[in-house]
């Protein structure tokens, strides 16, 4: 059971993300707050595994309580839901420790998807979001290509596979089952690929995939 904390100022959204998450049986909302604060104190009452953010809150934002969630309660991973998509807004996000960018426009589903990704050790953007992220490393950026192409050549064929998969958005247990691979062992190669690319982290892994060619928009 995947346990999420949503925190949101409008109660309505706060009731539609909760109907949405939970019309999944394998995800428990177990906590809602009204601000950053009081996200950031009901996390580290409830331990979730995922917490679901706005940005724009009274008192402590979004951002920020991402912020301070990424470093005192790693294992809570958190995805930012937000009407407000702007490149700003969303390098501070992922810069801040997010795991996740999801657009309150976007299709419920990708919600659900979103926070199954990221409660598995994964990362997930909205295709919109995705696209503006990365079309700047692949328009007219020969050379950063050809430094990406370099940097993937040194992977085995399977590391391949599972950075590919992994720029498509998938999780490790989605890789494992199409790879016909434990969770454990995708972790290991996953593991591996970010120190031979010298990736930070799962969204500049993914980064790479796009811009190498090894997925395509």
């Amino acid at each position: 059971m995947i346990r999420v904390l949503i925190a949101d100022d409008e109660a309505m959204i706060r009731a539609g993300v909760r109907g949405i998450l939970e019309s999944d049986p394998g995800i428990e909302v177990v906590f809602e707050a009204a601000d950053g604060h009081e996200a950031v104190s009901g996390a580290q009452r409830h331990r979730p595994d995922v917490a679901v953010l706005d940005i724009r809150m009274p008192g402590l934002d979004g951002l920020s309580a991402a912020a301070e969630l990424a470093a005192t309660l790693p294992a809570t991973r958190v995805v930012i839901l937000t009407t407000f998509g702007e490149d700003d807004y969303v390098e501070r996000a992922l810069g801040g420790g997010a795991l996740g960018f999801l657009l309150k426009a976007a299709d419920p589903r990708e919600l659900i998807a979103g926070v199954r990704a990221v409660a598995d050790g994964g990362a997930y953007l909205s295709p919109a979001i995705a696209r503006r992220v990365i079309a700047p490393y692949r328009e007219g950026q020969r050379a950063r290509t050809s430094e990406a192409r370099q940097a993937v050549s040194v992977l085995t064929q399977r590391e391949r596979e599972v950075l590919a998969l992994l720029g498509s958005g998938a999780s490790n247990v989605e890789i494992g089952r199409q790879l016909h691979l434990v969770e454990g062992t995708v972790k290991g190669y996953v593991s591996a690929i970010l120190v031979k690319l010298g990736a930070r982290n799962r969204v500049e892994a993914a980064v790479m995939a796009h811009r190498s060619g090894l997925v395509e928009l």
